[in-house]
């Protein structure tokens, strides 16, 4: 049997499912990506039926104990093929800027935990790298690749203080032109997203905040094709244990 997204026949492979997950999705539906960051957390997003997960650097590293932005890659890519093991469905995983592998090493560590895709940053160490410079190394991350990921091509304009959308817009088309398959204007503010969405080919991530703010189904309205959390869950937890600890010394 042929499936008419992909075109290909015989049951789909994860990073197509993944792929699949992305396109012909009605505006009010987008697609719904939680962030787990350890096995357990997976499971249970997992068993609550999300088709897919999304991997949070913060969130993992906290885990980990580290602070944002200094989880050795080593302990990072071990924690996404520990998450990845345990659940059946596709896991893309946040790989911050690459940690200064080389694309082809890149992609090679990523293949071997198992995930379907990845979410790459364009900044580092809160420096905006240069678009067509990042641009490409993303095509160099897609001919490595090919189509065994998913890319995610996070565009850091509004976090770095860059305020105006045509900004995010012009590095989007750059990306998209060098393969990326999705592109992820984070921070970008509520009101600009369908300005961005007028600009951007393609699928757009945009993030929200679990409980807070527009509801999935409105931010799809405004533009979103996916909705991710970051850290938020792990976070929320966080609270909440800290909640149920303080009643165990009450």
């Amino acid at each position: 049997m042929t499936d008419r997204t992909t075109g290909t026949t015989g049951p789909l492979t994860g990073v197509e499912r993944f792929r699949a997950l992305h396109h012909g999705r009605l505006p009010e539906d987008p697609l719904v990506l939680p962030g787990p960051w350890d096995a357990a957390s997976a499971r249970v997003l997992a068993e609550a039926g999300f088709p897919a997960l999304a991997t949070p650097s913060a969130g993992v590293a906290a885990s980990l104990g580290y602070a944002d932005g200094a989880t050795p890659a080593d302990e990072m890519f071990a924690a996404v093929a520990r998450i990845v093991r345990a659940v059946d469905v596709p896991v893309s995983a946040d790989v911050e800027d690459g940690y200064g592998l080389a694309p082809e090493e890149l992609v090679e560590r990523l293949l071997e935990t198992g995930a379907v895709g990845c979410n790459l940053e364009d900044s580092t160490g809160g420096v905006l790298k240069d678009p067509r410079e990042h641009a490409a190394w993303l095509s160099e991350v897609r001919a490595a690749a090919g189509d065994r990921l998913f890319v995610n091509a996070r565009i850091d304009t509004f976090l770095r203080g860059v305020g105006d959308p045509e900004a995010a817009v012009e590095r989007a088309a750059l990306y998209v032109a060098a393969g990326a398959d999705c592109v992820y204007p984070i921070g970008a503010p509520v009101g600009v997203l369908p300005l961005l969405r007028s600009g951007v080919r393609g699928p757009m991530n945009v993030h929200a905040l679990p409980g807070e703010g527009p509801s999935p189904a409105e931010l799809g309205g405004l533009g979103a094709t996916r909705i991710t959390f970051g850290p938020g869950l792990q976070r929320r937890a966080e609270r909440a244990l800290r909640e149920i600890a303080a009643g165990l010394t009450g």
